[in-house]
């Protein structure tokens, strides 16, 4: 695993490096730990207070410890009107969490998103930003079976 650090030291003279740097440490860690705001705040010479506006700005972003596979539920109208809603049901239920929770052995986090743009297979599900399309939820037992 990538230190955060060097990742921030690695992006630190790119225009926009700070957005960058994030992406990276949260691909190492599935979040971005407070000690790397911090970090990021010195080496961007912004204010921590910036250096967190700019991680909470982005959805796509976590502060917040997540699990080992992200699932995330498009919430976008096509997805709505395909039955995302029943998939989102069977998720919590499977998984025994609600939106935005984090199973307690630290395997899942299941979070909602806008469209990730692959309104041709509705609905869609990603896992760790790999989407899955067409999801039924007799479909889920399976797809989580995969990641177990």
């Amino acid at each position: 695993m990538a230190n955060y650090m060097d990742i921030i030291a690695s992006c630190k003279d790119k225009p926009g490096g700070i957005i960058e740097a994030y992406h990276a440490i949260q691909k190492e860690y599935n979040y971005i730990p407070q000690e790397a705001l911090k970090e990021a705040a010195r080496a961007f010479k912004v204010s921590e207070a910036q250096a967190f506006g700019v991680a909470t700005f982005y959805s796509y972003l976590s502060v917040e410890k997540r699990g080992k596979y992200i699932i995330r539920m498009c919430e976008s109208a096509p997805c709505h009107v395909a039955g995302a809603d029943e998939v989102l049901k069977t998720l919590e239920a499977h998984l025994g969490i609600k939106v935005g929770e984090t199973t307690s052995d630290g395997k899942f986090t299941l979070e909602l998103t806008e469209c990730v743009g692959q309104c041709q297979a509705t609905p869609v599900v990603t896992i760790n930003s790999e989407p899955i399309f067409g999801v039924k939820p007799e479909m889920v037992p399976e797809i989580l079976a995969k990641f177990k």
